[in-house]
């Protein structure tokens, strides 16, 4: 199937309408020396750069240059270094001699020690990436369940989402900027994010807050500023999920979603944000495990089409960087497909990266074999293995890759990050529907605050009930009964709350609902939303919705919602205080759910 290039030039004029970001100081304090030097994806490498590139890649061997191109999973915490997951990974970066490691999990100074020790066993520097998208301290950061007990973390940030609600868009270029300054610091060169999907469909599963919204031009916007301040805080961006996952319904993990767009759409909707990040410099594109059947009939993962990475990422919108997979291990490339036989379809579809293969020794091994027999040119693998080693050199990975577990104490987690991500998520939260004016809540009396949140959600509700029982308590003769509830809340357990809700002069409802990755769910049990229901129906209810914004679908007849977007202390600290009136309410949301609110809306509260 040929695709149209008429319709690539049409649509120029969108993609040339939208407005890349513009140049920004950066506000790190002169005194406070950065833990990386900003990178350029756009001007050429020095001239020591280009040697040590050149001199590398000829040193390598075949199964070697292919080696480079497999980037292994890992996680941050602490094992001995006879662990058998950790021995496992010196062999594949020993023996088989990959050229990278994403990581997950892990307080930043272990994460740190763990990636100065593997660093040791690479004779190439690895290059180390890892999922960032609302900052390092989603995956950096440690609790003692025991007792609920902070054991160190770094600077958590609002979702994608929360940043767009705030309505300024510097704080998407602010925020990355941190993010970069924080995760370098502790040996990470890349970032997974931002996110560019357009999240037009309020059904998605897995890209949902993730997502800047449903407007793609701010989308766009966004998604430059975020690949500035990433390129500027000294780490590497990549643009996701190519060709873009907003309008899906089903998770790539648990299977293969099919996105119906044509070209036409494609071009004036899903690709303005890739293009955006592009011009921006974003220095990898990830692709998406979705079927494009306008594009390739055969209903191929995106992943696995050339004329997805090669005719649509490459030749028509001009990308020049790496182009990385989604990890390989996901249900929606692992169903149909061998790990040797994903591995050689990615590769030849065009991209450089194979992350995450279920068996990186396989995954090589089928490389080598398919160039061996000239199904795959040895020209394909030179020229992915030297875009990663010109990642590296931009990214100062010429020498042993060591970082400094005394100096990350001064970037990560600090009291100034702290501060600004407190600030937007105090700006991100949205009032979008106020039936009764019942925010702030000012009416006298007992107030029954109802926590709903999934057993994996452990550290939920520690501040947001605690908060509002402190704060109508300074008024004489309010009281707050405050309780919680999980997915498997008993008949009897609801209807003793609905007895007290009853006698309550307001009811406050709390679900804590992430889309919830890898299982394809994300709505709230319909047990538990029937008798939100039934309450909201019955007395003055306020929803304060932490994550998902669209869940007001489940319960239609509240009289009040209240949106944050995310799950998190500041975040629950915020939703508190604009709830008491404590704070302004400015947050307009910018995504859209049909009968409920517009993209746009936010009710806006003085305090």
């Amino acid at each position: 199937m040929m695709i149209p290039r008429l319709h690539f030039a049409a649509a120029a004029i969108l993609l040339a309408s939208v407005s890349c970001a513009p140049a920004i100081v950066s506000h790190t304090p002169a005194a406070v020396p950065m833990p990386a030097k900003p990178v350029s994806t756009t001007t050429p490498l020095t001239r020591t750069q280009q040697r040590w590139v050149d001199n590398t890649l000829a040193s390598l061997t075949l199964r070697e240059r292919v080696a480079q191109m497999v980037v292994v999973w890992m996680l941050g915490d602490y094992t001995s270094t006879r662990d058998s997951s950790y021995t496992q990974l010196v062999r594949w970066v020993e023996v088989d001699k990959v050229g990278g490691a994403t990581v997950s999990l892990g307080t930043p100074v272990e994460v740190a020690a763990k990636l100065n020790d593997l660093q040791l066993h690479a004779r190439v520097p690895l290059l180390v990436s890892s999922d960032l998208e609302p900052g390092l301290g989603r995956l950096e950061s440690g609790v003692f369940t025991h007792y609920l007990l902070e054991t160190g973390g770094a600077t958590a940030f609002p979702p994608a989402m929360g940043i767009a609600a705030t309505g300024r868009d510097s704080d998407a270029y602010e925020a990355a900027r941190i993010i970069a300054i924080e995760g370098r610091a502790v040996g990470i060169h890349v970032n997974f994010a931002p996110v560019v999907d357009v999240n037009n469909n309020p059904s998605n599963p897995v890209i949902n807050v993730r997502s800047f919204g449903e407007d793609p031009a701010r989308v766009a916007r966004l998604s430059a500023l975020f690949v500035h301040g990433t390129l500027d805080g000294g780490e590497l961006p990549t643009a996701k999920h190519f060709p873009g996952h907003g309008d899906t319904d089903v998770d790539s993990h648990v299977g293969l979603p099919v996105v119906s767009a044509n070209i036409a759409r494609l071009m004036s909707l899903e690709f303005l944000p890739f293009k955006a990040a592009i011009d921006a410099g974003t220095a990898l594109v990830m692709t998406a495990h979705i079927a494009l059947p306008a594009i390739d009939s055969a209903n191929t993962p995106a992943t696995l089409s050339p004329r997805i990475i090669t005719g649509l990422l490459r030749d028509s919108l001009g990308f020049r960087g790496v182009a990385i997979t989604d990890a390989m291990t996901m249900e929606g490339i692992g169903k149909g497909y061998t790990t040797e036989q994903s591995s050689v379809l990615a590769v030849k579809a065009g991209a450089d990266i194979l992350l995450k293969p279920s068996d990186p020794t396989r995954a090589i091994d089928a490389i080598v074999r398919a160039v061996e027999s000239g199904e795959i040119s040895r020209a394909r693998i030179d020229s992915a293995a030297r875009r990663m080693l010109e990642l590296k050199a931009r990214t100062g990975l010429t020498g042993d890759g060591q970082t400094s577990l005394t100096d990350l104490r001064e970037f990560v987690g600090t009291p100034e990050h702290r501060a600004v991500a407190a600030d937007i998520a105090r700006r991100a939260v949205t009032l979008v529907r106020d039936r009764d004016a019942l925010v702030p809540l000012s009416v006298p009396g007992r107030v029954l605050v109802v926590q709903y949140m999934p057993e994996t959600e452990l550290r939920a509700g520690r501040i947001f009930g605690a908060a509002i029982r402190a704060g109508r308590s300074r008024v004489s003769g309010n009281q707050t009964f405050l309780a919680k509830i999980g997915p498997g809340a008993t008949r009897d357990v609801l209807d003793s709350l609905g007895r007290i809700a009853d006698s309550s002069a307001v009811v406050v409802i709390a679900p804590y609902v992430r889309r919830v990755e890898g299982e394809g769910r994300f709505a709230i049990p319909q047990q538990i939303a029937a008798w939100i229901e039934g309450v909201a129906r019955r007395r003055s209810t306020v929803v304060v919705a932490f994550g998902n914004p669209y869940v007001i679908r489940q319960f239609p007849s509240v009289n009040s919602y209240l949106v944050t977007y995310g799950v998190g202390d500041d975040l629950e600290r915020a939703a508190a205080r604009a709830l008491l009136g404590e704070q302004k309410i400015t947050g307009r949301t910018p995504v859209s759910l049909p009968g409920f609110f517009k993209s746009g809306d936010g009710i806006q509260r003085p305090n």
